[in-house]
């Protein structure tokens, strides 16, 4: 019980520390201020918003993700529920902006709110307010106060597309806090045998492989990706390597390709992580083939285009359609981009050597579906032998493989679902 008190005190005071930091930082910082902005009469609009859609003894659900990539793992559930039961309310929030800036208007979703920082008394108030039937938490998600008070009030608890890894807290002497937070779930949907065995190593047994349910999101959007006309003129008969979610130095090896001899003959699609007008202008200032931005597509030559610049968010799932390999960006970074999306599609994926974080980009590797560079030469090398037609046949057999594999998450986690929720 000390210890307890002790691991108790020891994260009232480190996460009061870091929600001060984001107070603090958002007097210079516009991610942190809408973090701080988003907050202010959070309960008060809860309050009243809430009661005037639900309906006496109507179930609901609330979702909690970090953010938005833990959002394309969760909404695969969200969608399969409202279509299964659609008396059933969604309350879906979000810890950063990246994620509730970007899906507060989500379709599906009853209600979206930020997630009031973790605290006694604003989980408390938090649950009296929604009184869910059902939480269900996303990857790594794990807030002390809503975890203790969903157990102690015998509210169903889910963790779903949960990676575990050895480095953890739940698995280190000094884990008991984060060990109390696991036992707070009614089931634990993991994406990987290993996960599950370092749970059952800790003696956690309501765990199951489920998989990664953003693998049956990208397979959806495969399967009906968006129209878009002027893409696939500029495109014609030639080969499109399409380079997604690129930084600085992704661009910086990608530049001597798009004029090199071997691939005179392709095009490129270049959609950037960051769509500013003033990192667009700086990639326009170094690139020396004819290019043209996607919002000014409909004006140009598409004869005389070899690349297309792409200045907006939310295509980049449906642009893989149109190629023939894919590059991911990220990798020289803090860690690639989705790989999943072009996989979906049977592209071999390029990347830098920031990978072994992700699963499937560890597993494409080593089943000769994804190629890891180093340098604008190693990429040049991996790109001609992907010219070869037997090897870009095999290494898109190899991507898609992995998709078809590991789908089904999503049916996996609503049969959790429809226990916890209706018994």
């Amino acid at each position: 019980m000390v210890n307890d008190e002790w691991g108790k005190l020891g994260y009232n005071l480190l996460t009061q520390a870091y929600f001060l930091g984001i107070r603090l930082a958002a007097f210079r910082n516009e991610k942190a201020k809408l973090w701080v902005k988003g907050r202010v009469g959070v309960f008060e609009k809860q309050a009243i918003e809430i009661p005037l859609k639900r309906r006496v003894n109507q179930r609901l659900v609330w979702m909690h993700c970090a953010s938005l990539g833990e959002f394309e793992q969760g909404r695969t559930i969200i969608e399969a529920l409202k279509k299964q039961h659609p008396e059933v309310l969604v309350l879906l929030t979000f810890f950063s902006p990246s994620g509730y800036e970007i899906r507060k208007n989500y379709p599906f979703a009853d209600w979206v709110f930020y997630l009031p920082a973790d605290s006694k008394s604003n989980a408390q108030r938090f649950l009296a307010l929604v009184k869910p039937d059902l939480a269900i938490f996303v990857k790594y998600e794990f807030w002390y106060h809503y975890l203790t008070n969903l157990k102690q009030l015998q509210i169903p608890t889910l963790l779903i597309a949960a990676i575990f890894r050895p480095t953890q807290p739940f698995f280190k002497w000094y884990g008991g806090l984060h060990r109390k937070m696991l036992s707070c779930f009614s089931e634990i949907l993991v994406q990987d045998i290993g996960s599950q065995e370092r749970l059952t190593g800790i003696n956690f047994l309501n765990v199951q492989v489920a998989g990664d349910s953003r693998v049956d999101r990208v397979l959806e959007i495969a399967k009906h990706p968006k129209d878009l006309p002027l893409v696939k003129k500029f495109c014609g008969d030639a080969p499109v390597l399409v380079c997604g979610s690129t930084w600085p130095a992704d661009e910086a090896i990608l530049n001597p390709i798009f004029t090199h001899e071997k691939f005179k003959n392709w095009k490129f699609i270049l959609a950037p992580h960051d769509v500013q007008p003033a990192h667009i202008q700086a990639i326009e200032s170094k690139l020396e083939v004819p290019s043209c931005r996607f919002s000014q597509l409909e004006n140009s030559d598409f004869s005389a285009v070899r690349l297309l610049l792409v200045d907006n968010i939310g295509l980049l799932s449906s642009l893989y359609f149109f190629g023939k390999i894919a590059y991911i960006g990220g990798g020289f970074g803090q860690g690639i981009h989705n790989t999943l999306e072009p996989a979906a599609y049977g592209l071999p994926v390029v990347f830098g050597p920031k990978y072994r974080k992700f699963e499937e980009a560890v597993w494409l590797v080593e089943h000769g579906g994804g190629f890891v560079v180093r340098d604008e030469n190693e990429l040049q090398e991996v790109l001609a032998q992907l010219t070869n037609p037997e090897k870009q046949s095999m290494a898109s057999k190899a991507a898609k493989s992995y998709v078809q594999m590991k789908s089904g998450a999503t049916q996996t986690a609503m049969r959790s679902v429809n226990s916890l929720l209706f018994g």
